[in-house]
């Protein structure tokens, strides 16, 4: 499994579409196909995803994790469970996007165990669900 590391890999993956969604996160997922192998420029063009694996990104704004500790809690979650569906996963890229706030009344600490079980528990539902989606055909859409 590869990570996404640049601006362009993430924006790319996120124009490709929601597969999946939990109250708390959404599962954005692009083929690795040549419209996003290559970027265009002016002069060159760059290999956005130079292997084709199984490509994962998580994105946790500040807007919905104030605290850097929380938000590296949540990026551990998304990477621990998403290696746990890998093998499962089309080779594609997939990014793994926080879209609300964890009640910091409900979970006061980001190292407590309520909330590591309630973020693994739903990346776990989340990934079940994308599963189920990439599986079936006419949700893929005929957009190839």
């Amino acid at each position: 499994m590869q990570r996404l590391k640049t601006r362009a890999q993430f924006q790319a993956v996120l124009a490709g579409g929601i597969v999946a969604r939990t109250p708390h996160f959404a599962l954005h997922s692009a083929r690795l196909d040549q419209a996003l192998l290559k970027q265009e420029t002016a002069t060159f063009s760059v290999a956005l995803f130079g292997v084709a694996d199984v490509w994962i990104g998580a994105m946790v704004p500040k807007r919905w994790a104030k605290q850097a500790v929380t938000r590296n809690a949540i990026k551990r979650q998304i990477y621990s469970v998403s290696t746990d569906f890998e093998s499962a996963l089309p080779i594609e890229a997939h990014v793994v996007r926080l879209r609300a706030v964890f009640d910091r009344q409900q979970f006061i600490s980001a190292s407590s165990d309520a909330l590591k079980t309630a973020l693994r528990q739903e990346l776990q539902q989340l990934f079940a669900r994308a599963l189920v989606s990439l599986a079936a055909p006419a949700a893929r859409g005929s957009a190839a």
